[in-house]
């Protein structure tokens, strides 16, 4: 839930900016990426902007520090920081500005970290440069602010390499960084978008407590909903170039009054909705390209409100009468948003109950998966040390049902991609039993029979990486047809036409390339190539995490549409657990490799929880700023893999390990607790204890 902080509106903004609009030189004239923007942010401030890709947010954030390129430039409007104008500031006055006043905050903290020099040189740079202080007194402010932003050890720290940190301390070094000139305006780009959701919990309360202690005015970018419902006080929504709604976080959640921001509110997956009673609905279309926009409203061809005068005359940037609200749409006021259709161009699965579960398709029996660690002493070299392994899987057991879904969560490295690659055979299990469908799964892809292959398939979290750029997409999903004579040679043509269409995709898609496609199309083009060959297993790695609110619904849809019309089983791995609530029959949390809480979804998300289970649900971001939810955060780092703590492998971190009349137990192997309807729990606390724990989350 949003912090209530009191903004002093009547003193005057720290960013302003007026009918902002970039452009961009291209051959034969300019593209204007951003037009017709303005909003201000006050002290105190967190200021979110949201919108799909492409849709100006970051190019809005680049116009402020003038890192346009040199081929950007701002064509018209103000940009104004305390009172004085960006726009017209160029050179070392501007570089001090950005360095000492304005600070930002990247989505990949690498791109902002130099690789070759110590983070500890490199955050005092910032205080010798720009504050001139002598290297001692900027150490110490150094190693202090270290300390504010939670890192553990700051001292060891400031001596350390970039790579030698794990990428959520990474981001809390950049943060640091950014705060070490305690800047008026702090910039935030998707700082949490490649973290762990428990990470990404820590990483959000500290961006509160900034903008409360530094009374700092905080831009934050995002296009996650849930983070904006946490960390901002006001909230602008960008579409194709231009801000369409502005206003308080509450206000924006409760009463939208644009139709795309109805839209996006629509289609995000609210934890506690299920896939068997509630639908995701995508907002159709995509964003216009910048030299494509349509004349008046440019939200009119996707707008399900859509008039003429939408066509004809572009709407201003009004405020309504008796709100707080900003609003760019002729029609706002005549809305009502529970008297909401979905268009007929929106093909929609249909809410199907929860049947009888069948027999088990997969089964998995103490599964394990190692990985040796090899040394480079004289004593490793010649094979006298001793032998290391990385337990990446320990005693996977669980079986699935045909024809339903099992989602597996968890921090990263925690073995969720190591399971599904072990079970797909891109890895060879090191020891325990797995079947699938009679057949052993244990052993690498290159020994197994190429019937097992056909039947087990993968959709990847990248489809680029995925995909070969000199190849049409009809060429790469024609592959395992013809690899494993799905349909006769006469047939594959149209078998490839067929499973487009399912993707909703058209004929014309055949012939294209990979980098004619958007992000969500090639993720069809990838799930297309994976229902290739009619499979009864299908295994989705992050299939939905990099795509946009619409698009993920979209994909998510189509999953549930093939997995009704061909029984298709499917194991999900997420990290957004509103997502993996929303999609999966069963759900699975792994901890370090361990399988630690498993069952059926509804049982998972409320008491008894594993202690684990309860910290990750505290920490997910909730689109909705009137929730309560419990603070659970985790202390310190997931242990290492190479050596596990003994017993239970989550004692360490473990918030409830006190409430047990003996904590020594924990580092004991603890027992599966059964807490009825095929809901398991691995820990040492009754089923009745943790019953008794209170939701984390109610709304």
């Amino acid at each position: 839930m949003t912090d209530l902080q009191v903004i002093d509106r009547s003193a005057p903004p720290v960013l302003k900016i007026e009918d902002l609009a970039v452009a961009y030189k291209v051959r034969g004239g300019e593209i204007e990426a951003v037009q017709n923007v303005s909003f201000e942010i006050h002290r105190g401030e967190s200021h979110g902007i949201v919108g799909e890709s492409g849709c100006g947010k970051s190019t809005v954030a680049w116009a402020i520090v003038n890192f346009l390129g040199e081929n950007g430039y701002v064509k018209r409007g103000s940009i104004k920081f305390q009172g004085q104008d960006l726009v017209e500031k160029r050179g070392e006055e501007l570089r001090k500005l950005r360095g000492d006043q304005i600070a930002m905050v990247y989505q990949d903290p690498m791109q902002a970290l130099n690789p070759s020099m110590k983070l500890g040189d490199q955050l005092k740079e910032v205080l010798k440069v720009h504050r001139g202080l002598s290297d001692e007194e900027a150490h110490q402010r150094s190693v202090d602010m270290l300390g504010r932003v939670y890192m553990p050890d700051p001292e060891n720290v400031m001596e350390r390499y970039p790579h030698q940190i794990s990428g959520g301390q990474q981001q809390r070094v950049v943060i640091a960084m950014a705060l070490l000139n305690n800047p008026a305006l702090l910039i935030m780009d998707e700082p949490t978008t490649a973290l762990d959701v428990t990470v990404e919990a820590a990483v959000l309360d500290l961006i509160s407590e900034l903008r409360r202690d530094f009374d700092t005015a905080i831009m934050y970018i995002t296009h996650n909903m849930g983070v904006v419902a946490r960390v901002t006080s006001t909230v602008g929504v960008m579409y194709a170039g231009e801000m369409v709604e502005r206003g308080p976080v509450q206000e924006i959640f409760a009463r939208p009054q644009h139709p795309y921001t109805q839209g996006l509110l629509r289609a995000i997956p609210r934890l506690g909705t299920e896939k068997s009673t509630s639908v995701l609905y995508p907002i159709r279309g995509r964003v216009p390209p910048p030299d494509q926009r349509p004349s008046g409203c440019i939200f009119s061809p996707r707008c399900d409100y859509v008039r003429e005068r939408c066509r004809v005359e572009r709407p201003l940037l009004r405020q309504i009468q008796g709100t707080n609200m900003q609003v760019r749409c002729h029609f706002s006021e005549e809305i009502d948003p529970a008297q909401w259709r979905p268009s007929e161009d929106i093909e929609l699965p249909v809410p199907q109950q929860a049947g009888k579960a069948s027999e088990p398709i997969l089964e998995l029996q103490g599964l394990r998966k190692y990985y040796e660690v090899h040394g480079n002493t004289l004593k490793d070299v010649l094979g006298l040390g001793q032998k290391r392994y990385v337990k990446a899987v320990e005693d996977a057991t669980f079986s699935v049902p045909k024809g339903k879904t099992l989602g597996i969560v968890g921090e990263s490295g925690c073995g969720k991609s190591t399971l599904i690659k072990t079970i797909v055979g891109l890895e060879s299990a090191t020891d325990g039993k797995g079947r699938y469908l009679g057949f052993d799964i244990t052993q690498n892809i290159s020994k197994r029979d190429l019937g097992l292959i056909k039947e087990l398939q993968m959709v990847f979290q990248n489809p680029d990486s995925t995909m070969n750029p000199s190849y049409p997409v009809g060429v790469q999903i024609e592959r395992p047809l013809r690899r494993f004579k799905t349909v006769p040679k006469d047939q594959v043509r149209a078998e490839v036409v067929r499973l487009l269409n399912a993707m909703r995709l058209s004929e014309a898609y055949y012939d294209r390339l990979p980098r004619q496609l958007s992000g969500g199309e090639k993720q069809r083009v990838g799930i297309a190539r994976a229902l290739a060959s009619h499979p009864d297993l299908v295994l989705c790695d992050e299939p939905v995490s990099a795509l946009d609110v619409s698009v993920q619904a979209a994909i998510l849809n189509l999953l549930i549409d093939l997995q009704q019309e061909f029984n298709t089983t499917l194991l999900f791995i997420a990290h957004d657990l509103s997502v993996v609530r929303f999609f999966s029959d069963y759900v699975a949390v792994m901890y370090l490799g361990q399988v630690m809480d498993i069952g059926p979804a509804e049982a998972i998300y409320l008491p008894p929880y594993h202690p684990y289970t309860e910290a990750l649900l505290s920490a997910v971001p909730i689109p909705d700023p009137t929730a309560q939810q419990k603070r659970i955060r985790l202390e310190g780092t997931v242990p290492s893999a190479i050596n596990p703590p003994s017993g239970c492998r989550f004692h360490t971190r473990c918030p409830r390990r006190a409430l047990l009349p003996d904590p020594s137990i924990c580092t004991t192997t603890p027992p599966w607790r059964e807490a009825g309807n095929g809901h398991r729990i691995f820990c040492h606390h009754t089923i009745e204890t943790l019953r008794n724990l209170d939701p984390v989350i109610t709304t």
